[in-house]
């Protein structure tokens, strides 16, 4: 067990000076002015002893105040330093804090936002997040605190072990072998808790997603309606059950061993104590040095105590950090090209040519032997069943993934070998499920392209052009109304949502436009609007439009029906109706849908 942890403690060394490293980066002055008070504080209490001895032997000696007076307001003065560097240590801490967290949570986001998406596919990965954001966020601060507390702590010690080396050289090694016990307990302790907290990061994170869930609003409609909030309660509560059970055993592991190790510290010391007793009764050895024994035993255990502590809380941020580390350590596989070229807008046309793509720990492919053309300055619009491969062309075209076969080229050139910042952005997408931004209109548009932000004209044409305008006048304060509920805004409904979203999207002014279900939450008066002015909007761009809603595909140049990850079927609106395979069907049924009323209502 000794061996096991020695290795595991040296492994996690480099990730420890790491964290340090981070530390002095985030708050150097701070850093240096934090370790000269600990040193200072770790000095005290061995001045305190020598003076609280001094002062004895020269009560028995002379008990005058004039022979007290020196000692006395020695032990005055240090007391009042000691209260003077507790304050100036515990602002100084303080403001580490607040700096070093910053450092970390930019290290963090900064790593998530360079990630590939594909990182989200994987529930290890969040587990690793939640670690990361979690439980090893405050650890560099601590694990400095913990080696100045070590140092602290063992000058003091070592001081004091002097002392006690001056009426018998082992004296200070009893009391560190009385010790030595303890420091392993704590150890083996401190590596189950550590593993305890691994196992179970996953039920931690669910516990938070049921928190999340119960008290949310966007799940509170549901949670009524099918009577759902009992039964996530007791889910909920189940597993803080076996949580808690876990812990309080930790708690009661922790509890035994300090005791044991408490036990074994004073057992050494009531031995030193023994033997200076019997030297004093002897008349070897005067009452202020028996004292003086007792006060640096006695403080001598408590400074080993913390030391034992420290290294505990050394060894425990060694282990987070560790979880922090891996996370950093990550490196995103989908790169840049290395050709200069931007990629868009094209000259001829985007090609998928024998495409095949399955997901991270998916089971099927999303497209099977792919092929398809995109012509410059054309609508094409994909229809088919929900699972068909449509909404993964968006994330291969915004190389969110590489394909695993074939490959995607604009004007002939792979897609993989462009600039892949230049390609994205110069493509504006409408996601089928678009962010709500709890921010103000203004800024849920101008995210779009954050370098055109004060464009107000630009802005007001984008929100006319999404057919924005009408729900945004009805907002107190308009572009400047705040969104969402979490910070007072209005809420808007989905069709809305929906048409904010779609100003972003046209606010970009992309040469490459995507649309995911443009019209899936607007009403049949609203798209009817929207979509006779779609084809001015999108005049001189090329434009991907996915939806499931033949009237909306109706209106592009060109159709593709997926099925299966291929295209089945292609051509005009007309073409396809006359072919009367799958999309003259489809066409049939959603218009006899729309004849009864089913269709076009949000």
């Amino acid at each position: 067990m000794l061996r096991s942890q020695l290795s595991q403690f040296v492994h996690q060394l480099p990730a420890g000076r790491r964290a340090l490293a981070l530390v002095w980066e985030a708050a150097r002055s701070w850093t240096l002015a934090w370790g000269a008070l600990l040193v200072g504080q770790g000095l005290i209490p061995a001045g305190q002893v020598l003076l609280l001895r001094a002062l004895v032997n020269r009560l028995v000696a002379r008990p005058h105040w004039t022979s007290i007076a020196s000692p006395a307001l020695g032990i005055a003065a240090l007391w009042i330093v000691a209260q003077l560097l507790s304050s100036a240590l515990s602002w100084v801490r303080a403001v580490q804090a607040e700096r070093v967290q910053d450092q970390v949570h930019g290290l963090i986001h900064a790593q998530a936002l360079r990630l590939d998406m594909a990182f989200y596919d994987h529930p290890e990965s969040y587990d690793m997040l939640h670690r990361a954001r979690v439980d090893a966020i405050a650890q560099p601060l601590a694990l400095l605190e913990s080696l100045g507390s070590l140092v602290q702590n063992g000058l003091g010690f070592l001081v004091l072990a002097g002392i006690l080396w001056t009426y018998a050289r082992w004296l200070p090694l009893l009391v560190v072998a009385a010790g030595i016990p303890g420091l392993l307990l704590v150890a083996r302790h401190i590596l189950n808790e550590h593993c305890w907290n691994l196992e179970h990061t996953s039920q931690e994170r669910r516990t938070r997603y049921l928190d999340w869930l119960i008290t949310e609003r966007s799940a509170a409609a549901e949670l009524r309606l099918f009577g759902l909030g009992a039964y996530h309660r007791r889910a909920f509560e189940a597993l803080r059950a076996s949580l808690r059970e876990g812990r309080l055993s930790l708690v009661r592991e922790g509890a035994v061993t300090e005791l044991g190790a408490g036990v074994l510290a004073w057992a050494g010391s009531l031995a030193g104590l023994g033997w200076m007793l019997g030297r004093t009764l002897a008349g070897k050895a005067g009452l202020g040095d028996l004292l003086l024994c007792f006060q640096a035993f006695q403080q001598s255990q408590i400074l080993l105590r913390a030391l034992l502590e420290g290294a505990g809380k050394i060894y425990r941020s060694l282990l987070f950090v560790e979880n922090l580390d891996e996370f950093l350590a990550l490196k995103a596989e989908i790169l840049s090209g290395p050709s200069a070229q931007p990629g868009l807008p094209v000259k001829d046309a985007i090609r998928f040519e024998g495409v095949s793509f399955t997901y991270p720990g998916g089971f099927h492919r999303a497209l099977d032997g792919f092929d398809l053309e995109i012509p410059r300055g054309k609508v094409v619009a994909l229809v088919g069943h929900n699972g068909a491969g449509k909404s993964t062309l968006i994330k291969l075209l915004c190389r969110f993934y590489d394909p695993d076969a074939g490959r995607i080229l604009f004007d002939g050139v792979d897609l993989r070998a462009l600039d892949r910042d230049a390609v994205q952005r110069q493509i504006a997408v409408l996601f089928q499920d678009p962010v709500h931004y709890h921010a103000t209109v203004r800024e849920n548009i101008a995210f779009g392209d954050l370098e055109a932000a004060s464009d107000q004209a630009r802005l007001l044409e984008a929100a006319a052009d999404a057919g924005a305008m009408e729900p945004i006048g009805r907002l107190p304060g308009g572009l400047e109304a705040q969104l969402g509920k979490w910070f007072g805004g209005a809420e808007l409904s989905g069709g809305e949502w929906q048409r904010i979203a779609l100003a972003r999207a046209f606010f970009r002014r992309a040469s490459l436009v995507i649309l995911d279900e443009p019209t899936s939450s607007m009403d049949s008066w609203a798209e009817r609007d929207w979509l006779a002015r779609f084809r001015a909007l999108t005049a001189g761009r090329t434009a991907l439009m996915i939806t499931h809603r033949f009237t909306t595909a109706m209106h592009a140049d060109r159709i593709h029906v997926l099925d299966k990850g291929r295209v089945v079927e292609s051509g005009t609106h007309a073409e396809l109706v006359a072919l009367g395979g799958s999309y003259a069907g489809s066409w049939a049924a959603q218009m006899e849908e729309i004849g009864h009323g089913r269709v076009g209502v949000a």
